[in-house]
């Protein structure tokens, strides 16, 4: 017997008058098999962590189980997907879409702020459907009118193929933004809140975030101490409630980085990008 790790083969050879071999495939195990899903609660946020941030030490990881604790009674669902060595695996967080953080109007639907399928080897295992399933359930079973998500194909959030192979479809457009509904029936789909009529009433620089993604209290302070570096009087505004994130400036709604009426970023920054914008910025 040979064995070929780079072939993944075994070979047999039997040898008498002539020679005779066998190529096996080998198929290994798996190392880890779906163990499950787990639905936080206020008491086991520190305990089974959060998938975006694990350190529950960091502020951001506080930051966004005191934002969780207020959301639940909202309606608001966050579930972990966990593989046999107690790994996660992916996540999904949704909410009623009334109580939505950001820039949607619906009645009835439920809303997915955010689903995440992590690491490489997890994916193209259906997880991303059974997450999806998980929203479907919640909202049939409140007697919703179905699922809306906002996609987009750049940062920060689920791009829309996953969703359209779940039966979604398109009803809304704006910007990088566009927003996929899967219906229960004929009622009105959810649409979108335009955020670019929204832009014009911030002059000056401002930044609008909200714990909603844990890592944004760090980039509030980060961005705040570079823009002082430059003699930028940096407003920086706490998002605290979902009609605010609504009627924000960007269509994550969560994150807002403005300056005279002009959106310069929709999502978490480093400081290194941060610095890149203010440079490019104050060259104009």
């Amino acid at each position: 017997f040979e064995f070929s790790p780079k072939l993944n083969t075994i070979t047999m050879r039997f040898m008498e008058k002539n020679q005779v071999t066998f190529n096996l495939l080998c198929v290994p195990f798996p190392k880890t098999v779906a163990l499950g899903f787990v639905q936080l609660t206020p008491d086991t946020i520190a305990t089974e962590s959060l998938f975006c941030i694990k350190d529950v030490r960091s502020a951001g990881f506080k930051a966004k189980e005191a934002w969780l604790k207020d959301r639940f009674a909202e309606g608001l669902q966050i579930h972990l997907a966990k593989d046999a060595a107690g790994k996660p695996e992916g996540f999904i967080e949704f909410v009623p879409i009334e109580n939505a953080w950001r820039p949607v109007s619906g009645t009835k639907y439920l809303f997915i702020h955010c689903m995440m399928v992590y690491p490489k080897k997890a994916k193209n295992k259906g997880l991303g459907s059974q997450l999806i399933d998980l929203a479907k359930q919640a909202a049939q079973a409140n007697g919703l009118n179905g699922l809306a998500v906002m996609t987009s194909k750049g940062s920060w959030l689920t791009d829309k193929p996953i969703f359209l192979k779940n039966g979604f479809e398109s009803v809304g457009k704006l910007g990088r933004m566009e927003l996929l509904v899967l219906r229960f029936n004929e009622a009105p789909a959810p649409t979108f809140i335009d955020w670019t009529e929204n832009q014009k009433a911030y002059q000056g620089w401002h930044l609008l975030y909200s714990d909603q993604c844990p890592w944004h209290c760090k980039a509030a302070d980060v961005l705040g101490r570079v823009a002082k570096e430059h003699g930028i009087d940096l407003q920086v505004k706490r998002i605290d409630t979902a009609k605010e994130a609504q009627q924000a400036p960007s269509g994550f709604g969560v994150f807002s980085l403005i300056r005279n009426g002009m959106l310069l970023e929709d999502h978490y920054i480093s400081e290194t990008r941060f610095r890149n914008i203010l440079k490019a910025q104050l060259a104009k």
